[in-house]
């Protein structure tokens, strides 16, 4: 009995092992594939880029492929978040720049609801378009898993950066300049 004890528990341990490392791989979604594309120099599109989402505060919907032809910087944010209001001011002022260049920014709400929503972007003086992701699942095919979260995209709809927390400094500013150029 003693002599099958052994290898069954090296049999179990490394099915148990096996099962980690299939679950660990598995669980590598959009959020590793988008950042690993982006470090190998690609410019992946945005999965589900032509869903459309409610504009908050609107009967109307759009979808990222709307703004194809703009520079576009999707910000991913909640208004119980803190770190997306210390962001507030970062974004308002590159709106300023990216309208002047036709661009914009374009957030997207996160498990939020409308009332709250609303209530941050006026309290924030957001004047680009927010969509509502009310499900929450959209933004999650792009390995969203919490907010602040922040994407940029070129002209042609390519993802060319993200952040995946909290905006500081110029990061905003530099990544977006080289782009405003390009037509």
């Amino acid at each position: 009995m003693r002599r099958m004890l052994i290898p069954a528990v090296v049999v179990v341990g490394a099915v148990a092992l096996l099962a980690l490392l299939g679950f660990g791989v598995s669980g590598q979604g959009a959020s590793t594939s988008l950042d690993a594309q982006l470090s190998r120099g690609l410019h992946p599109a945005l999965p589900h880029a032509h869903t459309a989402l409610p504009l908050l505060g609107s009967t109307r919907s759009a979808s990222l492929a709307s703004f194809r032809g703009k520079v576009v910087v999707v910000n991913v944010f909640a208004s119980w978040c803190y770190p997306c209001r210390a962001e507030a001011p970062i974004l308002a002022q590159e709106q300023r720049t990216l309208a002047k260049h036709d661009g914009t920014i374009v957030g997207i709400t996160y498990l939020d609801d409308a009332a709250a929503s609303e209530s941050f972007v006026r309290q924030e003086h957001i004047t680009y378009p927010v969509l509502r992701d009310v499900s929450g699942n959209l933004v999650r095919s792009w390995g969203v898993d919490g907010v602040p979260e922040t994407f940029v995209l070129n002209r042609q709809g390519r993802l060319v950066a993200l952040r995946r927390y909290q905006l500081a400094g110029s990061w905003l500013a530099q990544t977006v300049a080289p782009l405003l150029g390009a037509s």
